[in-house]
């Protein structure tokens, strides 16, 4: 597995985005995550977007975090929200979300943020199995979805 840093906009990016927000209408009935993303939000040293690729150069996981800090949404100074993770189907159980997430913990904490946080939801149990696994633990609600029932914050010191 080839995992390589790509901005937001890059042409495989948008096509695994496209396909997490098919995913998210089809487990929520909303039309997808409508939390607002630009592509410089994942540009460095104030965040990064990573795709994995397999042996055949298939775009096949992503993940991306980018730096927030105190704000009205509940952010807290220092934190690095994780966006967009997703494998796709054919690919899942085979630990490509956690060695996606391992790196981005690890190039938030190279880029000084102190806490990972991520927002999930109550009809993503691989999700929320996959950063209980991983030392994240409930936090206060943060971010768009922070007023919704079906809505899931984690944290994680860096």
């Amino acid at each position: 597995m080839n995992i390589r840093r790509v901005r937001f906009d890059h042409p495989d990016a948008v096509k695994l985005n496209d396909e997490v927000q098919a995913e998210y209408h089809l487990r929520y009935g909303d039309g997808g995550d409508a939390t607002a993303l630009a592509p410089e939000d994942f540009d460095p040293p104030r965040g990064v977007f990573l795709i994995a690729y397999d042996e055949r150069d298939r775009p096949v996981a992503t993940g991306g975090w980018r730096s927030q800090d105190h704000n009205d949404e509940g952010n807290e100074d220092g934190d690095a929200e994780l966006k967009r993770m997703f494998v796709i189907e054919e690919m899942r159980g085979r630990g490509l979300a956690r060695r996606i997430l391992a790196a981005l913990e690890e190039d938030a904490r190279a880029a000084g943020r102190v806490r990972m946080v991520l927002e999930t939801g109550t009809k993503q149990p691989e999700a929320i199995a996959l950063y209980t696994s991983s030392g994240y633990e409930p936090c206060a609600k943060f971010g768009y979805y922070r007023h919704y029932e079906e809505s899931l914050c984690y944290a994680k010191p860096l």
